[in-house]
């Protein structure tokens, strides 16, 4: 195949079903002696035991030499193994490793609006967020907060919508909250924090042991599936919902700049498409593994328990307290935040006649 060819392939998968289309069989997208060999280290924030979620950036980087015949190639290194968990993103800034797979909420230290990449308290559903990412000028917002960084990010995963947390208590009211230790990042945990919470921040490997020698009261990671994997089941008994803070949550691949600007537009044009499949099928296998999970939890005594409505409606007004007093202290945030919240309005109406109305109905009633 010519490397114009190879273009045009690449980028129809890049903006379009085309990429989810492209099977882990198919042949190679451009001729083997063509290009130039390049090969890449990933540093990411995941345990290789989950997964779902590191087989986002796997997907990435198999892809990538699948549609390269082997020239182009990206070794994954589970968390770790390069870098630590939480610092992927200063890794990738500094260029060694060229790139990383992880969450822009982890870095809101560095600029609050970085949460908006990953999701944000009573933000936007997966389909809504890859909405605003994709169509809605959502991912160039978020791309050019990270060029303040040498990085451009693309979205690599989603979780679709989380669960809300493992607690050693039952919470029932606001005052519950109150004093207790739990392990919540990004801007949900500084909503959390304003309830009283003490916020702990921990990559997903040191959860479980946290949680169970008591150093937290309560924790969240993802959802049924990674969750039992962590046995995060066996540390706490109730299991709340719906995950407010993480309503469809975004994964990146962080890229240095300087490293993506040496990458011949072919290369650019094929990791485009790699991380717009690997955002497709992580969502479609936890969609998929999550119900069974669920099951399989609740089958072996775990206590599914929904947040109370004064809980959900404190949270939610202190998100949006929080997000006006980011958007009047930081530009970049307003920014992206005008920007964003604009969006979620106009979908928000969209999808509560067309989505909300269907699944009252249909979902209630199976």
């Amino acid at each position: 195949m010519k490397r114009r060819n190879l273009v045009r392939y690449a980028l129809a998968g890049a903006t379009g079903a085309t990429a989810v289309a492209c099977s882990p069989n198919s042949g190679p997208a451009v001729d083997a002696g063509s290009l130039p060999r390049v090969n890449w280290r990933m540093a990411t924030s995941w345990p290789a035991s989950l997964d779902t979620i590191f087989g986002g950036a796997q997907t990435v980087c198999d892809r990538v030499s699948a549609m390269t015949d082997g020239r182009f190639t990206i070794e994954p290194y589970a968390a770790g193994e390069l870098v630590p968990a939480l610092q992927v993103f200063d890794a990738v800034q500094g260029g060694s490793p060229e790139c990383g797979h992880t969450s822009s909420y982890y870095y809101i230290g560095k600029n609050p609006a970085l949460a908006f990449g990953t999701s944000v308290p009573f933000g936007l559903t997966a389909s809504q967020q890859n909405a605003w990412l994709y169509a809605g000028g959502g991912l160039e917002a978020i791309q050019k907060v990270y060029s303040d960084f040498n990085i451009i990010n693309f979205p690599a995963g989603n979780t679709g919508t989380q669960m809300g947390g493992w607690f050693k208590q039952e919470i029932q009211s606001r005052s519950d909250l109150n004093g207790l230790k739990m392990r919540i990042p990004g801007l949900g945990g500084e909503v959390m924090s304003r309830l009283g919470v003490n916020v702990q921040v921990l990559p997903g490997g040191e959860i479980f042991l946290a949680l169970d020698r008591g150093a937290i009261d309560a924790a969240e990671w993802v959802g049924p599936y990674d969750d039992s994997k962590l046995g995060l089941q066996n540390a706490a008994q109730f299991y709340y919902y719906p995950g407010w803070w993480e309503p469809g949550a975004t994964l990146d691949v962080l890229i240095n700049r300087s490293a993506w600007d040496r990458l011949p537009a072919e290369y650019q044009a094929v990791l485009k498409t790699a991380a717009y499949e690997a955002n497709m099928t992580m969502l479609a296998q936890y969609d998929t593994l999550n119900q069974k999970a669920l099951q399989d939890l609740i089958a072996g005594g775990t206590k599914l328990m929904p947040y109370s409505q004064e809980i959900l409606q404190a949270a939610q007004q202190e998100s949006f307290a929080l997000y006006e007093e980011d958007a009047s202290d930081n530009p970049s945030f307003k920014e992206v935040y005008d920007q964003w919240k604009a969006f979620r309005d106009g979908i928000y109406r969209w999808d509560g006649i067309n989505q909300l109305s269907f699944a009252n109905f249909a979902m209630q009633s199976s």
